[in-house]
Formats: C-alpha cells, sequence, structure tokens
C-alpha cells in the first residue's frame, strides 16, 4: 500500500495542473466567444482569464457550502421569537400549517386529517 503513495501524489499533481488550464482556458474559451460579440468587449489571454476567474470568487464567495448550519440556527432563533408572542392556539395553527406544507412527498408525515381516506386507513 505505501509503495502506491507516490503514484497517488503524481496523479494528484497531474490532475491539479489540468483542471489549472482547464479552468483557465475554459473562462478564456467563454469570455472570448460571447464578450467580444455581446458587448464588443477585448479578447482575453490566459492570465486575464485566471485574473478574472479569481475577482469572481473574492466578489462572489468560494462556495465550500460554509453557514449552512449558522443560517438554519438563525431561523430557528427567529421562529422561536415569533412564536412566544403567538397564543397557544396561533402557534398549533401555524405548526399546522408547516407540517402540511412541509410534511414531506407525496404525503408523508402530513397531518392525518388532510391524508385521503384510504391513506388514514393505512396509517
Amino acid at each position: 500500500m505505501k509503495r502506491y503513495i507516490g503514484w497517488k501524489i503524481a496523479g494528484g499533481i497531474v490532475l491539479a495542473v489540468v483542471f489549472f488550464f482547464a479552468l483557465g482556458y475554459g473562462t478564456m474559451y467563454l469570455w472570448n466567444w460571447l464578450i467580444p460579440s455581446l458587448f464588443n468587449g477585448p479578447v482575453i489571454t490566459f492570465w486575464q482569464a485566471w485574473g478574472l476567474f479569481l475577482l469572481a470568487k473574492i466578489l462572489f464567495g468560494f462556495g465550500g457550502g460554509g453557514g449552512g448550519h449558522e443560517k438554519k440556527r438563525r431561523w430557528k432563533e427567529k421562529m422561536k421569537a415569533k412564536m412566544q408572542h403567538m397564543s397557544p392556539e396561533e402557534r398549533e395553527r401555524v405548526r399546522n400549517q408547516f407540517e402540511k406544507c412541509m410534511g414531506g412527498r407525496w404525503g408523508w408525515n402530513a397531518p392525518k386529517e388532510d391524508l385521503p381516506n384510504e391513506t388514514k386507513e393505512q396509517v
């Protein structure tokens, strides 16, 4: 197993280089295909395409999916704050509406009163 680690490292380096050039040339190709004909913009080089790509990443974010848990936590806190100011009847109505809306596909986990008759008997 240890003797293959050198090949894995070399393969990773080769893939990184291929990815680097493919991303640069892909950005350059798309820019040079669209922008000059649509907006009379300039034709760019490989390095300008990389600069454009990095600028877009800086402006629009690097992705990575971070912050998803933070957004969920903030949403939960916001809903708790809203629910605290409601009467018990209003809370139950909101919970039922939420279950009705987010109950899952094809009625899974949906409130029983909203299910068709044949499904009520199966549940």
